[in-house]
């Protein structure tokens, strides 16, 4: 390769790895991903611990994925209003993701299941925006709730159903106790 050629070829990579030319900009970029990585491991923990397929691989992916989509956006000088097609593809993107973790059961029962791991992972892309735009405080604030909401909602709903007769633990046992014709 002559000097020229080697020259050109040089530069041309140089440029391509020009996106993060400093060390506060590499340091941004990697707290936000990062950051978005351990949150969206938080939610997927939750899950995973609980036995549900989308588990912590799967969120961290997910929010670190989103994360990436809106900080590249961001970083390259769109408007605000390119800002929020970036956001609109990627919701309906993770929505679409999400319908496949909606199962129905056209059994006996005629059940659908996934509907909380399909919020989960909507909600675990929510966050990875949030740090993928400088939004750190308000994506750990949401992981904390959305924690609260998987882990202890349903101890609540069980101890509240038990109080007040009524919920879903209350319909099966009638329906467990009722003869088979009542079943209807």
């Amino acid at each position: 390769m002559s000097e020229g050629a080697w020259a050109t070829f040089t530069a041309t990579l140089a440029a391509e790895f020009s996106d993060v030319d400093d060390v506060e900009h590499f340091t941004r970029v990697a707290v936000r991903l990062m950051l978005a990585g351990a949150l969206g491991f938080a939610l997927g923990f939750e899950r995973e611990s609980q036995g549900k397929a989308a588990g912590a691989r799967t969120h961290m992916l997910v929010s670190m994925g989103s994360a990436m989509f809106v900080l590249a956006a961001q970083t390259s000088g769109i408007s605000v209003a390119d800002m929020s097609r970036v956001v609109q593809g990627l919701v309906a993107g993770v929505g679409f993701l999400c319908a496949g973790a909606i199962l129905k059961n056209n059994g006996s029962d005629a059940q659908v299941h996934g509907l909380t791991t399909a919020a989960g992972m909507w909600m675990t892309a929510a966050i990875g925006m949030a740090c993928g735009l400088g939004r750190e405080v308000t994506a750990i604030i949401a992981t904390v709730l959305g924690l609260v909401v998987l882990a202890l909602v349903p101890h609540f709903s069980k101890s509240i159903s038990g109080v007040l007769g009524g919920g879903k633990d209350a319909e099966a046992d009638k329906a467990d106790k009722a003869s088979p014709d009542d079943r209807g």
